[in-house]
């Protein structure tokens, strides 16, 4: 399987750079050294030129010398242009280079057809460096696979493929390795660099029965973990998945300039030749020459390199970006939809809070002291396996624990027994009242989930138990606001009276709670009526899955969401962190403008250009510039998307 996935991405690659006279795995100077040679003797020959004085560089002399210094950068192209005719496909850029550069030599203007072709393929290496850099973080998932796993087997750790780990098994990691599969912790504590996972370059501290990652670096001791998933489910494997989709997947504005480069590309040929041979019939003092010499500039403007290179890199940049900081794009389409949300709906729980339940306050009656209160809670809740149960178990306890006895469950109200040898009945409100108990009337202004004590018949007091907020929950609505997008909504599965109440907290648009599965889909829906509302939905369970897939951008939160939302949404965050949802965005507006940016630079010069080239006013300086150099300007603008800073 690794293999495979290493194949499917040289595939992609290939499918980008196997156009390109250049490309090649290489990377050390012995690529760059025809270019050099070519370089060298053409300033030489140019240098000869200059002093007319020097007697051996006259006649074939002066021809040879200039045909030696084309050779090393125009064989590879010529040779590529011929090969791309018998494969049928006549109109490529390497067959507009050959006839230009060919053509300067037909006509004597030798130190100018070596130029373009020299600059032509200095470009080609530029271009070939950037695109490399712009997949190196993607690439660079490859190397955050484990090779192997030290798995227990008969008695001893034994080295074995990741992919040959089962379910259950127990598997060491070492100072320094990779921990081959996703698990959880069976040692007392471990820190591990998980970013490559996450994004995040914070070693993370975790505890015995926490989660670990599949392709985390094991940073300080000798660690054991058991295995919940198998390779190919886990975190590191599902990345790489996404990875390959996400480059073979391309964007509109992609799609359309390939496609427009393929019809563009023969008409500026047939008008080269036109602006060659129609003056005849309407000059008087035609000279084949000069008009050759402009179609010839004409043909070197013409070459769309500048496009099909830049805007694709513009993309691989984007994704590059937003992949550093741990969130993942399914396709460059994505990158072009995100650019236009102007409406964010989130899910509540495990979205916007961590979805694990914790004591939001302690309030005791009956002159009990609070740790007192929290003795019979607690004696009563050890008996129970429900969520709120364990988080009052969590309470840190002064002094010896009470024990319950005779512990009873009522179904949908709670619990009963007896603590001490005195009645406790411990449940919600309906508890309270089936047994007679007085509850104070300023309960009934408490709208997060409660936890209700009577001892001896008598109301004892209550644990207010709530979900927390994740921690950057409230910096990720004033980053989208910052962002410019004016509708931040909450739908959610938990009581309206909870998710009106946090979503006043954070001060969204509207909210609405107690909603099914299918009542989130009706929502969003509502919402995309309105063709001028682009609508993103960050969720994580399974009951999200329905409206994830409906909306124009399914957001899922990716380190504890479900594998059903995870496989069904177009973006990935790999740290849970709402406000990487801004990030997104952000990213997705500088790409756009930065392939928009390139496309009118492309299209702004080289139609200056054409024009002051079929009129005579260009030389082949001017067309070299308009081609490869307006190339790599696109191309460094591009690279900024990678050096940008995101906050």
């Amino acid at each position: 399987m690794a293999q495979k996935k290493k194949n499917q991405l040289r595939s992609l690659d290939h499918d980008h750079n196997h156009d390109h006279c250049c490309s090649g795995e290489t990377s050390d100077f012995r690529t760059y050294l025809p270019a050099l040679f070519s370089f060298v003797m053409l300033l030489l020959g140019i240098t000869a030129d200059y002093f007319d004085n020097v007697p051996f560089f006259k006649g074939w002399t002066r021809v040879v010398w200039y045909i030696i210094a084309y050779l090393p950068v125009g064989f590879p192209v010529v040779k590529q242009g011929w090969n791309s005719i018998k494969r049928g496909n006549f109109f490529t850029e390497f067959f507009l280079m050959a006839i230009a550069t060919l053509g300067a030599f037909a006509i004597g203007e030798y130190p100018e057809g070596v130029a373009v072709m020299l600059f032509y393929a200095v470009g080609e290496l530029f271009q070939e460096a950037a695109v490399k850099r712009a997949k190196g973080n993607i690439k660079a998932l490859l190397d955050v696979r484990p090779n192997e796993a030290l798995v227990f087997r008969n008695g001893n750790f034994v080295a074995v493929n990741p992919e040959m780990v089962q379910i259950g098994e127990r598997i060491q990691v070492r100072v320094g390795e990779k921990v081959p599969l996703d698990g959880v912790l069976l040692s007392s504590k471990a820190s591990l660099n998980s970013a490559a996972i996450t994004g995040e370059s914070k070693p993370q501290t975790l505890q015995r029965d926490e989660e670990v990652y599949a392709g985390s670096i094991n940073l300080d001791g000798v660690i054991e973990i058991q295995a919940t998933k198998v390779f190919k489910d886990s975190s590191i494997a599902r990345i790489l998945e996404m990875v390959q989709h996400a480059t073979a997947r391309k964007s509109k504005t992609e799609l359309f300039i390939r496609k427009f480069a393929r019809i563009y590309t023969p008409i500026v040929v047939f008008l080269a030749i036109g602006l060659t041979f129609l003056p005849y019939f309407f000059v008087d003092e035609y000279v084949f020459g000069d008009w050759l010499y402009r179609a010839l500039i004409f043909l070197v403007v013409s070459c769309p390199c500048a496009l099909v290179i830049s805007i694709p890199l513009g993309y691989f940049g984007g994704l590059g970006a937003a992949s550093r900081n741990g969130i993942l794009f399914k396709g460059a389409s994505f990158l072009d939809t995100m650019a236009k949300v102007n409406t964010v709906v989130m899910d509540k729980t495990g979205t916007v809070t961590k979805g694990v339940f914790k004591i939001k306050q302690v309030v005791s009656y009956a002159s009990l002291e609070e740790n007192d209160f929290m003795k019979y809670l607690m004696a009563m809740e050890r008996q129970s396996t429900h969520p709120i149960a364990k988080a009052i178990m969590e309470y840190k306890l002064k002094g010896e624990a009470n024990t319950a006895t005779e512990v009873t469950e009522i179904a949908g109200k709670g619990l009963k027994g007896l603590v001490n040898g005195k009645s406790v009945w411990v449940g919600n409100r309906a508890l309270m009242v089936s047994n007679h108990v007085e509850v104070p009337q300023e309960l009934e202004e408490i709208v997060e989930s409660m936890v209700l004590v009577a001892i001896e018949g008598r109301f004892a007091g209550y644990v207010i138990i709530a979900d927390e907020l994740k921690q950057d929950a409230r910096e990720a609505i004033q980053q989208l606001r910052k962002a410019g997008v004016p509708k931040i909504g909450m739908l959610s599965g938990d009581k309206d009276s909870i998710t009106q109440k946090l979503a006043k907290e954070l001060q969204l648009n509207w909210a609405k709670g107690g909603l099914l599965p299918e009542d989130k889909l009706k929502e969003v829906e509502k919402l995309k009526k309105d063709p001028d509302t682009k609508v993103a939905f960050v969720g994580d369970g399974i009951n999200d899955a329905p409206v994830l897939a409906a909306s124009d951008v399914g957001m899922a939160m990716g380190g504890l969401g479900s594998d059903v939302a995870i496989e069904t949404a177009d973006v990935v965050i790999q740290t849970d962190q709402p406000s990487k949802i801004a990030r997104a965005i952000k990213i997705g507006r500088s790409t756009r403008n930065i392939v928009w940016q390139n496309i009118a630079l492309a299209f702004g010069v080289k139609a200056l250009v054409l024009i002051l080239g079929a009129g005579g006013l260009a030389t082949m300086w001017e067309a070299v510039f308009a081609d490869v150099g307006v190339a790599l300007l696109a191309i460094l603008n591009a690279i900024r998307l990678q050096r940008m800073e995101w906050k």
